[in-house]
């Protein structure tokens, strides 16, 4: 159940991360604004569903480790799925936002900062895989290493936790007193 929360939030901030970059339907608070909301969080739930399915608590302690193999059809998918919103979107998204000045014109700096947080998790992600599947050297070192890092970048992921709210305040503010004062 944890991690399906957690992956399901994470999924879903990536999901509106980059609808919000692909146009205006966060614009206005309407009716067709709500139902992609709706959908977006549906899917999110969808796709973090293998998550759930592969975590488990490791006998005699309370972490909730992989429960499954690193070759495990279903751990592959959840692995595939992260890699997808964590890495390929945001990296459609720049593609996109450099071939269409429409979509770099869209003002959606602030949805920039979600994939660039989770980026290096993704990255991780896909290193622990190789690690464990035995295609990158698997040294003791490597391990001890691997897992400092991959710690590290989930700590900055959860980081925009608490720095999205607090960005999009001060991008409200400085709107705001862009507006009275003629610039920020």
């Amino acid at each position: 159940l944890t991690h399906l929360l957690w992956h399901w939030s994470v999924f879903a901030q990536a999901l509106l991360a980059a609808s919000g970059c692909c146009g205006a339907a966060w614009a206005r608070w309407d009716p067709r604004s709500r139902r992609l909301a709706v959908a977006l969080w549906a899917l999110a739930l969808l796709l973090a569903a293998p998550a759930a399915l592969v975590s488990g608590v490791a006998a005699g302690t309370a972490c909730v480790r992989r429960s499954v193999g690193i070759l495990a059809p279903l751990y592959v998918l959840h692995l595939a799925l992260c890699l997808c919103l964590l890495l390929l979107l945001p990296a459609g998204l720049l593609l996109a936002a450099l071939a269409a000045p429409r979509l770099r014109a869209s003002g959606a700096g602030l949805a920039w900062l979600f994939p660039a947080l989770w980026a290096p998790y993704g990255a991780g992600l896909a290193a622990e895989f190789l690690l464990h599947a035995g295609l990158l050297e698997p040294t003791c070192g490597s391990f001890e290493r691997f897992d400092i890092a991959l710690g590290l970048s989930e700590a900055l992921g959860v980081l925009h936790c608490g720095l999205g709210p607090l960005a999009l305040l001060l991008a409200r503010g400085c709107r705001r007193d862009a507006g009275a004062a003629g610039g920020c």
